[in-house]
C-alpha cells in the first residue's frame, strides 16, 4: 500500500486563478452516508486552499459539486433529478462549472448516462480522486472540454488532505477506506474498492489536533471499522487502535461506525467497558433475524452469534445500548424469516432502527435472486417494525 501526503499542482491552480478576476465559489452538496459527509468536508477544504470561497446556494456558484450516493436505487434516482434541476443554471451561465462525484458515478453505466442525458455536466470524478480535482479542473479550463472520469480503483491512501468541518464540536476521522465484505446485496466493495486501513500515527496526529481544537464529539469511520488493520506492517485491529486513541488527554467522546458483527470482538467490547469517554451507544447492522436470509445475504454471522455478541455487552458496559439497520424484503424472505426479524427487534431492545426496503442493485449477487415478495407486502412489514419500536419507547 502507498502512503503519500496531499500535495497541489501549483501550474494547476495558476490556470484556475487566472480564469476567475475574484475568487471563484463553490456549492457543496453531498448525498448519503458519513464517510461522504466527509469526503464533502474534504472536498471543501481543498478548494478553500486554493482559493475558492465556499457559498451556501448553487446560484451564486461558479462551481457546483455534487457529492453521491450509490446505497440504493431511490438515492440514485434523487441525485439524478437533482442534476437535472441544475441545467436552468447553466443556460444563464456558461462559465459555470458542474461537477458530480462520489459512490454513484463509480459505476460505468452512470457515468455513460450522464456523458448522454446530462450534457451540462462538465466534470466526474470518484471517491479517490479528491485530492486530484484541482487538476480535473485547471484541465477542464485549459481544453474547454468535459472530463469524465471512468470508474477506477487507487490503493494510494492520501494523508494530511485539508479538511473545512461543517461543525464546531463534531467531527468525522476516517481510520480505513473500503470493503471485502461483498454482502450479496450491497454495491459499497464495487464503488469504494477494497479495504485498505490508515497508519495509527497519521490517526492519531488527526485525533489529537481534532481534540486541541476543542472538538468534543469525534466519530471513527469506515465502512467496517471492525476490520481495521488490515493491510498494515505491524499487527493492530481496532480494538488496539480504540485504547490508543482512549488515552489522548482531553473531554471528549469517540463515536465509531460503521460495525460489522462478524469482525466485533469480546477484545473490543472490553476496550470500550475500560473507557468512559468511548461511547455506550454501538451500532450494529443485523439486517436480518433470520439464519437462513443471514447466509444469503453472505453476513458471515448467525443470529445466535450476534445476540451472544450484545448479551456480552450488555453484561460488560453498564448503561450500554444498541441501535441496528434492518433490511426489509431482501429476496426470498418469507413471513417466517420476517418474524424472526421481528424477534431479535424485541430481544436486543434497540435504541434506534433505521429500517430500509431492499433495493436491487446490478453488479450484485442479490440482483438476480429471484423476488416474489408485492412491494406492498414488503411496505406493511416496514410499518410493523415501526409500531413494534413505538412499542418500546
Amino acid at each position: 500500500m502507498n502512503y503519500e501526503n496531499f500535495s497541489v499542482d501549483l501550474q494547476a491552480v495558476n490556470i484556475i486563478m487566472q480564469e476567475y478576476p475574484v475568487s471563484p465559489k463553490v456549492f457543496m452538496r453531498s448525498f448519503g452516508c458519513q464517510q461522504n459527509v466527509n469526503d464533502g468536508e474534504r472536498i471543501r477544504g481543498i478548494l478553500a486552499s486554493i482559493g475558492y470561497t465556499v457559498v451556501e446556494v448553487p446560484e451564486d456558484a461558479d462551481l457546483i459539486i455534487f457529492n453521491t450516493c450509490a446505497v440504493r436505487e431511490h438515492a440514485q434516482t434523487k441525485v439524478l433529478g437533482n442534476i437535472g434541476e441544475l441545467k436552468h443554471l447553466k443556460v444563464k451561465n456558461e462559465k459555470l462549472m458542474i461537477a458530480v462525484c462520489g459512490c454513484m458515478v463509480q459505476q460505468k453505466e452512470m457515468v455513460e448516462k450522464l456523458r448522454k442525458s446530462y450534457s451540462f455536466v462538465d466534470l466526474v470524478f470518484g471517491p479517490n480522486s479528491i485530492d486530484e480535482l484541482p487538476n480535473i479542473i485547471s484541465q477542464n479550463i485549459k481544453t474547454k472540454k468535459r472530463i469524465l472520469n471512468e470508474p477506477s480503483e487507487r490503493t494510494d491512501i492520501i494523508e494530511n488532505i485539508p479538511v473545512r468541518r461543517t461543525s464546531k464540536t463534531s467531527a468525522w476521522v476516517p481510520i480505513m477506506y473500503g470493503c471485502d465484505n461483498f454482502c450479496s446485496y450491497c454495491i459499497v466493495p464495487y464503488v469504494r474498492g477494497r479495504e485498505r486501513s490508515r497508519r495509527k500515527e497519521d490517526i492519531i496526529a488527526e485525533f489529537t489536533s481534532l481534540v486541541k481544537d476543542g472538538y468534543t464529539d469525534i466519530t471513527l469511520l469506515g465502512q467496517n471499522v471492525n476490520s481495521y488493520g488490515k493491510g498494515l506492517d505491524e499487527n493492530m485491529d481496532f480494538a488496539d487502535l480504540l485504547s490508543m486513541l482512549a488515552k489522548v488527554e482531553g473531554d471528549y467522546i469517540i463515536n465509531f461506525m460503521s460495525s460489522h458483527p462478524k469482525d466485533l470482538t469480546y477484545k473490543l467490547l472490553d476496550v470500550i467497558a475500560e473507557n468512559s469517554n468511548i461511547t455506550r451507544r454501538i451500532h450494529l447492522p443485523i439486517q436480518s433475524g433470520s439464519n437462513r436470509i443471514l447466509k444469503e445475504m453472505n453476513r458471515k454471522y448467525t443470529r445466535e452469534e450476534y445476540l451472544d455478541l450484545v448479551n456480552y455487552a450488555k453484561d460488560k458496559i453498564p448503561n450500554v445500548s444498541f441501535s441496528s439497520d434492518i433490511l426489509v424484503g431482501f429476496p426470498g424472505e418469507t413471513e417466517e424469516d420476517f418474524l424472526e426479524t421481528l424477534s431479535v427487534i424485541e430481544e436486543v431492545g434497540y435504541s434506534q432502527l433505521f429500517t430500509f426496503i431492499y433495493s436491487k442493485r446490478t453488479g450484485t449477487k442479490a440482483a438476480t435472486m429471484p423476488d416474489s415478495t408485492p412491494e406492498k407486502e414488503k411496505s406493511e412489514r416496514i410499518m410493523r417494525i415501526k409500531k413494534q419500536e413505538e412499542n418500546y419507547q
